[in-house]
């Protein structure tokens, strides 16, 4: 199987789907609702786990962008007397699923991240566009690719509150399969 530092993709993808399972079972033992906690940037880039991290009856942040959620985060620490850890808002970004792993291995700061993928998702910029005003071809590509080839894994994310012009699910519906598009 793929194979990311030395480390099989399946092997990662287990602890996020123990999780889930070992969630929805107190979830049904308390009669509550799994809430996802994912955001847009994730979703739109397929940086989730299917059965895993994708999971739950409603995604109140998904859509969010990552670098949303901070700023929400921070809005709510201004507010409310700093209930979320301040180790939570610095910690560099990191799906957690094998030792040293950071998002910024595969990807620029999400505040780069984001802006593309706004241009993208709402705007509709084509890629020539994003490059035009001023972002790295190679990015702005492989940030196109991950979107096309994760439109899988949107199709079972739980609906979202919708907080944009463009939520993924009936305002984004693209063709399951990834031979489509330029």
């Amino acid at each position: 199987g793929d194979r990311r530092n030395g480390v099989r993709l399946h092997e990662e993808n287990i602890q996020t789907r123990i999780r889930t399972v070992l969630l929805m079972a107190l979830q049904n033992k308390t009669g509550h609702v799994l809430l996802n906690s994912s955001n847009k940037s994730e979703n739109a880039l397929g940086l989730c786990t299917l059965y895993g991290d994708t999971a739950g009856a409603f995604s109140p942040t998904g859509d969010l962008y990552k670098s949303e959620m901070y700023d929400v985060a921070r809005y709510i620490n201004r507010t409310m007397g700093d209930p979320i850890p301040e180790s939570i808002l610095t910690k560099e970004p990191s799906s957690e699923l094998h030792p040293g792993q950071k998002d910024s291995d595969i990807l620029p700061p999400y505040e780069v991240v984001d802006a593309i993928l706004f241009r993208m998702i709402e705007e509709g910029q084509h890629r020539e566009e994003i490059v035009n005003a001023g972002f790295d071809s190679e990015v702005v590509e492989k940030i196109h690719s991950m979107i096309m080839r994760n439109e899988k894994k949107r199709y079972q994310f739980p609906p979202v509150l919708r907080l944009s012009s463009c939520s993924f699910g009936h305002e984004r519906l693209m063709p399951l399969t990834n031979k489509y598009g330029d």
